[in-house]
């Protein structure tokens, strides 16, 4: 009878913890990822003029914690025919970790990234997943379209996934991410892991407010590519932050406020062979940040 016993408590817990995975119990980023109060670090994308290991190590002596990876960089100095996507080899994985681990740096996310087919965006989740990613950014209007797809992997992979703005597009109307109202709309009944990938600097670009843009998304931001900008619309270009009209410490309250749990990524698309002191002043900002409530 004592055996059933335990054997039932040990049951039931084992269920119990199953279903809380079900319901969506969020994978955390550690502490040892922040930088001061925020999970911080580059999107490689600012160090697109340079292979993904040249962009993991300026990351770290930036002073970054995390790196969001983005498809087809290429791979490294000594393998630079070779590109960082999805397809890559458990070799290649292999080799990719051991260079995260050797500056400290933990990659995060993926991105900007968009599955041609179910079995591509399957293939972006497998590889997310041996990666230990936090989440996947997409965009596109066929992300939109693909959004019943992707959260069954949201909740098969235990995986967020955020919608990244881009700037209109003349030329394809389909394209409305650039709306935070529009993105909203598309994810707030859905799994809490599926949100938003902030771009700060997008939003800038099309005259809009960033910060109104964030609270638009009702706290559903999973990261954010975070950008001051020298001026507003599209003569602006990317600048330090605290040095620009991207209202940068409002938006990091903001972000406290609401309980943010995802990460920050500098992505600086200004002298960009030239912009590691740049980020490091950036990631200098956020690890300063004093909270002005």
């Amino acid at each position: 009878m004592i055996m059933k016993l335990i054997h039932c408590v040990l049951l039931t817990a084992s269920l119990t913890t199953a279903l809380v995975n079900r319901a969506g119990a969020e994978p955390v980023l550690p502490d040892d990822c922040k930088v001061g109060e925020f999970v911080m670090g580059s999107q490689a994308w600012t160090f697109h003029k340079f292979t993904a290991f040249e962009a993991i190590e300026k990351t770290a002596a930036a002073g970054g914690k995390t790196i969001e990876l983005y498809p087809d960089q290429k791979f490294s100095p000594a393998e630079p025919n070779l590109k960082l996507n999805h397809y890559l080899s458990d070799e290649n994985i292999a080799k990719l970790k051991a260079e995260l681990d050797k500056y400290g740096i933990r990659a995060v996310s993926y991105g900007v990234v968009v599955g041609t087919s179910a079995p591509d965006w399957r293939q972006i989740f497998t590889f997310a997943k041996k990666m230990n990613f936090y989440g996947i950014t997409t965009d596109t209007e066929d992300a939109i379209k693909d959004l019943d797809l992707i959260e069954q992997l949201v909740k098969e992979f235990d995986l967020h996934v955020g919608i990244h703005d881009h700037p209109k597009q003349p030329k394809n109307p389909n394209y409305r991410n650039w709306d935070p109202n529009y993105v909203y709309a598309q994810i707030k009944d859905r799994d809490a892991r599926i949100g938003a990938c902030a771009d700060t600097g997008h939003w800038q670009t099309l005259n809009m407010d960033p910060l109104a843009c964030i609270k638009i998304m009702h706290g559903r931001i999973i990261s954010l590519h975070l950008k001051d900008r020298t001026q507003p619309g599209p003569d602006g270009h990317d600048t330090i932050y605290g040095t620009g009209t991207g209202q940068i410490t409002a938006i990091l309250n903001e972000l406290k406020a609401e309980g943010f749990k995802g990460h920050i990524d500098v992505e600086y698309e200004y002298d960009e062979l030239n912009n590691q002191d740049a980020v490091k002043q950036c990631i200098d900002f956020v690890r300063n940040y004093p909270a002005k409530n």
